[in-house]
């Protein structure tokens, strides 16, 4: 059975159709790339597949179970995640306060969030291994204002680790990240437990390429491919509406 098993999913805003039928499958341990144009309806996607945007029609299964119409909350305490575009992190706070808050919210023990975290040690013992898996406990109790925007990104995909999802989508994890720092968000992206079914969105291409084993490219609103890394680079839709100039780049490479 699919970790998550999207079926002809719609949106409509107005007289603009931004998603059209999509259906996508994601089974533990799949690395898949959600790529496209600007405005080809990504983040729409990732939207209506986490509750924040209500469908027209279609169906969301997670786990065989149906969270169409469920919370982004609900949908979160059954194992699916999401990261954002850009930071949503509070700066006064530290890594570990942010780590230990996810913790506290998906323990249930969201009540004693505003106590003293550090004498909880299981807390802290899992708070210690997330920040650690992620080279970030040099900075644990670094306000978070305070850190490289590089360290930003690792703490948000962090923190959506101590969630412990099943099914994580990334919406542009290296959105912003010099190009130096994508290094540290590939490594840790390759330290994700391996049944963890990831869908990431990113336009950085040979980002995309490194990390997916599967590629879906969306156009205006719709799938035009579903196939191998190897084989969209070839496929003549995709390369007229997005990769264009890249695909013929690792043709000749």
């Amino acid at each position: 059975m699919s970790l998550l098993d999207v079926r002809q999913l719609r949106k409509r805003f107005g007289g603009l159709v931004v998603t059209r039928d999509v259906s996508i499958t994601l089974g533990k341990g799949d690395r898949v790339a959600l790529i496209g144009p600007n405005g080809a309806g990504k983040t729409t996607f990732v939207n209506l597949v986490t509750g924040h945007v209500r469908p027209d029609g279609g169906t969301v299964l997670l786990d065989g179970k149906d969270v169409t119409r469920a919370s982004p909350t609900a949908r979160v305490r059954a194992g699916l995640v999401r990261s954002f575009q850009v930071t949503r992190l509070f700066s006064e706070m530290t890594p570990e306060e942010h780590i230990a808050l996810a913790m506290l919210q998906r323990l249930g023990r969201s009540r004693r969030i505003f106590a003293d975290f550090r004498s909880m040690p299981d807390v802290v013992d899992e708070a210690d291994r997330i920040l650690s898996l992620f080279n970030l406990s040099g900075i644990a109790r670094v306000p978070v204002g305070a850190i490289a925007y590089g360290q930003q990104r690792l703490l948000e995909v962090a923190l959506v680790m101590a969630l412990k999802p099943k099914v994580l989508l990334l919406d542009e994890p290296a959105a912003g990240v010099p190009s130096a720092d994508i290094a540290l968000i590939e490594r840790a992206l390759a330290q994700l437990p391996a049944d963890l079914a990831v869908l990431m969105i990113d336009h950085d291409m040979d980002f995309v390429f490194r990390f997916a084993r599967k590629v879906i490219v969306l156009a205006a609103g719709g799938v035009i491919f579903d196939g191998t890394p190897q084989a969209v680079a070839a496929d003549a839709r995709v390369r007229q509406a997005y990769l264009g100039s890249y695909a013929d780049d690792r043709g000749t490479a």
